[in-house]
């Protein structure tokens, strides 16, 4: 169930995006000389902060097992690394940050007494990339921004600093915001300064009693701005793999940012950190390339995560587990790294959450489509045949989407303004320029269609019909039906609305679902524990939709079963779901009764955690989170749909190209004439969406650990 110490997984590579799922071979190796070892004393090496073959920056945190006072020596590459190697865990365990590593393969060998042992690491760089393939170029730098100084080379390195706050016990003002990097409430704190007599104190969920001084640290991982908070006082050692502290509670909580746009720059970090949290002794990590606002590349944040985590461990120490936090792009990250890279996080809090990026992405580009029609049409729309054509609580919903990601997502030129412009893609003046649509800011997964020389794309609307469903319900004609088929068009490689549909590219549907860019609710997704926060904003037009949690639930259902893990809490009024999260977690490491991992997240939820929503009164309605079905809380809070769902589209949302069937009559609940109906078969000359069968390229399970 815990993964925090990474055990071999089985490894993924995409030469030319053939997947091929292979066994690390001989990662440790024993070697009893002088015959079987005795019992329990079986010597082993396992690496503590990531995987063996995955390791950054020189260095790695490795544990010997089965020592049992037997006399241990170790060499790294021939040469004597035996005193990194102390006690920990009684006298059978050693553990030793190995330092020096050279890049690339590195034989670490290990002999007690007559037994022996031996493991390979695989060392990359601290700037990566380990997984993620070539970096992205060009790349704008921002570590001034953050404090750290110009950058030392082309790789965004800066030094690292280390700054301390302190809680003040005065009482702060309702409704104060943050003063420049500060949170509300805290203040610089001076180590070599008198304590100050406004120095607050704080209790940790273990119980200790301490002040309430946080230690800030910020540096560069993988060309990200990482930054660590965590409770300590300077006075006092810090944690490491070796020993603990009254201020650190053993849990990490790695905090992932909002909004989604192409990358080419290093990014700012997220705006705020959670005081509470580090005031009860969590430890809260995260870097700029976390934040799909700096860089829509869930990959990315991936590998990121797994840096900054391993840093984390090699400097304090290994996690009881790692909670994940994070709201609307944060979400997805979530998501994304629990399916694609299992042993990360084992515990995720989405809130404002969406499924992934690509299955979201139609519907989205679909707005853009829409809104054209509309504003073209000889027809008279009503503002509630567009909201039923839509899907959405209102046609604002896709307004809200058109203001940034329809059709900005799909346009090469949606860059941030941190981008030179002219390095930036023109058809005409600079054609060889980075393009900031979402495929091509995963070129990497998606890699170039030779003909064109951009990432292949994996976005469709052939076969769709719009507004089906307001059709079938009476709520638009058969000629406004007709006429918004024949009319919609799609999109061209530049984002540019043309006549015809779009048509994806074969080989890019197979990626998106066999690379896991589609969330299928693979890996470790359907094996921990989620928390999935969701405030209600449909009515207001708001992109973040109640629709999108009971999405991931039906993913679950379809790859699982059962959504038994997930919790879907619906205008939560009071607690803290990392807490809820912690205790969820806490039970289930030391349930040690016989069961599967979804038998022990299912027994040892904390009582009283439960689908639920609360009325506005506060008070709490616990009821199964279930779609459109009947229910105070969908009475209270009605999900809604989209333009796919509105078109007939399953609720799991995770086609991308439907499967097409011949026009059948059948399928209208509203009258045709001939002539409408011989219409509407050349409006759809290769078919209609099949939605009964699986999406073309939907053949895939995604693959882990995948090497780009």
């Amino acid at each position: 169930m815990f993964l925090s110490r990474f055990s071999p997984a089985p490894q993924a590579t995409v030469p030319a995006f053939s997947a091929n799922i292979w066994t690390m071979v001989a990662i440790v190796l024993l070697v009893a000389l002088l015959g079987q070892p005795a019992a329990g004393q079986v010597l082993s090496l396992h690496t503590l902060s990531g995987r063996p073959d995955m390791v950054s920056g020189g260095t790695a945190l490795v544990e010997i097992r089965g020592v049992a006072g037997a006399a241990v020596s170790a060499d790294l590459n021939g040469r004597d690394v035996s005193t990194a190697f102390r006690a920990r865990r009684g006298a059978e365990t050693l553990v030793g940050k190995v330092e020096g590593l050279r890049s690339g393969k590195n034989l670490l060998a290990v002999r007690a007494g007559s037994r022996r042992a031996r493991l390979e690491l695989v060392n990359y760089p601290v700037s990566g990339p380990v997984f993620s393939g070539p970096h992205q170029s060009p790349f704008v730098c921002q570590t001034e921004a953050a404090g750290l100084g110009a950058p030392l080379d082309e790789n965004c390195t800066a030094k690292t600093r280390v700054l301390y706050y302190y809680r003040t016990t005065e009482k702060t003002p309702a409704g104060a915001t943050k003063s420049g990097d500060l949170p509300a409430g805290l203040k610089p704190f001076d180590p070599g300064a008198p304590r100050p007599p406004d120095l607050a104190e704080t209790t940790t969920t273990e119980g200790k009693r301490v002040p309430l001084i946080l230690r800030r640290e910020i540096g560069v991982i993988n060309r990200a701005i990482y930054q660590i908070w965590m409770l300590h006082d300077p006075a006092q050692p810090l944690p490491d793999p070796w020993s603990e502290s009254p201020f650190w509670n053993g849990r990490l909580v790695y905090s992932f940012g909002g909004g989604c746009m192409a990358g080419y720059r290093q990014g700012r970090l997220p705006a705020d950190v959670d005081v509470s949290l580090v005031a009860r002794g969590f430890a809260i990590a995260s870097s700029s390339l976390n934040v799909l606002g700096n860089n829509c590349n869930d990959v990315i944040s991936a590998e990121t995560m797994m840096m900054v985590k391993e840093y984390f461990i090699k400097t304090f120490g290994v996690p009881a587990y790692t909670i994940g936090m994070g709201g609307s792009g944060g979400s997805i990250q979530q998501h994304l790294i629990a399916q694609n890279y299992p042993g990360l996080l084992d515990g995720i809090t989405p809130s404002a959450s969406y499924p992934d990026v690509v299955s979201i992405g139609a519907p989205v580009a679909d707005c853009a489509l829409l809104a054209r029609y509309f504003e073209s049409s000889s027809l008279n729309w009503t503002e509630e045949q567009k909201t039923a054509v839509s899907g959405f609580a209102t046609w604002g919903t896709c307004l809200s989407w058109m203001k940034r990601y329809s059709p900005g997502w799909l346009r090469p030129d949606s860059c941030d303004a941190s981008m030179p412009k002219d390095r930036v893609y023109d058809p005409v003046s600079n054609p060889k320029g980075a393009r900031c649509t979402l495929q091509d800011n995963q070129v990497n997964v998606y890699r170039r269609d030779p003909k064109t020389g951009f990432a292949r794309r994996p976005l469709d609307n052939v076969g769709v019909q719009y507004g089906l469903e307001a059709f079938n319900a009476g709520k638009i004609t058969a000629k406004q039906f007709l006429e918004l088929n024949e009319k919609i068009g799609g999109f061209d490689m530049d984002g540019n609305i043309v006549s015809v549909r779009t048509s994806a590219d074969p080989q890019a549907l197979l990626v998106a679902y066999r690379t896991g860019r589609v969330n299928a609710a693979g890996g470790s997704l359907g094996s921990i524990p989620i928390i999935d926060l969701r405030r209600y904003l449909d009515p207001k037009g708001d992109i973040h939709d109640r629709v999108r949690s009971f999405q991931t639930r039906a993913r679950l259902v379809k790859a699982h079963g059962t959504p038994a893990n997930q919790v879907i809490l619906t205008e939560p009024k009071a607690g803290n779901a990392i807490l809820l999260m912690d205790q969820w977690l806490s039970r289930i490491r030391s349930d040690r009764a016989a069961g599967g991992a979804a038998e022990k997240i299912a027994r040892n939820k904390p009582e009283g955690l439960a689908d639920a929503c609360w009325d506005p009164a506060g008070q709490q309605i616990a009821e199964p989170a279930e779609y459109r079905k009947p229910g105070r809380c969908n009475e209270l809070y009605p999900a809604h749909g989209d333009p796919r769902l509105a078109a007939g589209a399953p609720l799991a949302g995770d086609v991308l190209k439907c499967a097409l069937k011949p026009v059948d009559r059948a399928d209208y609940r509203q009258p045709l004439t001939g002539d409408e109906f011989a219409r509407l078969k050349q409006i759809f000359p290769q078919g209609v969406c099949d939605y009964s069968r699986p999406g073309v390229g939907q053949i895939h399970k995604p693959e882990p650990w995948i090497r780009y």
